[in-house]
């Protein structure tokens, strides 16, 4: 996807349209957001297949293998579908990934707080058809749905099993950490201390749940608001590189196209165009 930020919504002639011809399982390289007011949704992901009535929602974190097809039920189908690059909301978006880890797909009651969330996605369609759409608008709805929909799910969603739950709350302790230091040029060591358990055994939840070692997960979260800082300021790539804890432009440049296949400067470039 070449957008930080899209919306749009699928009816029964798409749904249908989909169903004919359904995707294989695969990835992408953005977050996706779906919420269902009528039909149904069928969601093969971690290798198995779920299907649910609307009202629903379901969040697919980029690079998890799945397939979605929407499907009509009693002759209607209406979803919002919501795609965004991870460096869009920079701030939440690893708690989003350990949050949805194991709850792709949550059943909703069709109430007041249900339909709040159709409204907020409504307004963000609106803002995104204007001619000069104000991400900034957009990117603070985006976050309040997520703080609505984390709310409901609280209310209703099963309790894991106790070793699943114990490993789900240490790897959101050490990503409330993260957010707080990963500018800092720190190692694994220093995250497995704070959560006063060996730096193993914290590598260990990290790959269970995001398949990433601790290593990867701050160097990713680096590149995350890297990416933010290419997009939305004016900084030059020595100051970036410098105020995530690299020391070098070089080696700044040389991590970053690694990762992304691009270096900074080709990144910045193409988000000025798609922004222009």
């Amino acid at each position: 996807m070449n957008q930080l930020f899209k919306i749009f919504r699928v009816d029964a002639a798409e749904a249908n349209k989909i169903s004919a011809s359904p995707d294989d399982p695969h990835q992408h390289d953005f977050e996706e957001l779906i919420i269902g007011m009528e039909g149904q949704l069928e969601h093969f992901i971690d290798f198995k297949t779920t299907l649910l009535d609307a009202p629903l929602v379901s969040f697919v974190t980029k690079g998890k293998v799945h397939r979605v097809i929407p499907k009509v039920k009693k002759g209607k189908c209406d979803m919002w579908v919501l795609r965004f690059k991870s460096e869009f909301i920079p701030e939440i978006t690893f708690q989003l990934y350990a949050r949805y880890h194991n709850h792709a797909m949550l059943k909703l009651p069709n109430d007041y707080c249900f339909k709040r969330l159709t409204v907020i996605c409504e307004i963000m369609n609106n803002e995104a058809q204007q001619q000069n759409p104000d991400l900034s608008v957009i990117k603070h709805l985006l976050s309040a749905l997520f703080i609505m929909i984390e709310a409901e799910r609280n209310k209703i969603a099963p309790q894991d099993e106790e070793t699943n739950a114990s490993q789900n709350t240490t790897l959101q302790s050490f990503l409330q950490i993260l957010e707080d230091n990963y500018k800092r040029p720190l190692g694994v060591d220093f995250y497995a201390e704070k959560l006063f358990m060996s730096a193993r055994n914290l590598n260990l939840i990290c790959k269970n749940i995001l398949n990433q070692t601790v290593t990867e997960i701050i160097e990713t979260r680096k590149l995350i608001e890297a990416k933010n800082q290419l997009t939305h300021s004016d900084k030059n790539i020595s100051e970036i590189g410098f105020e995530l804890g690299f020391n070098e432009k070089a080696y700044f440049t040389n991590v970053f196209k690694k990762r992304t296949g691009q270096t900074p400067t080709e990144f910045r470039e193409e988000m000025k165009k798609l922004l222009s």
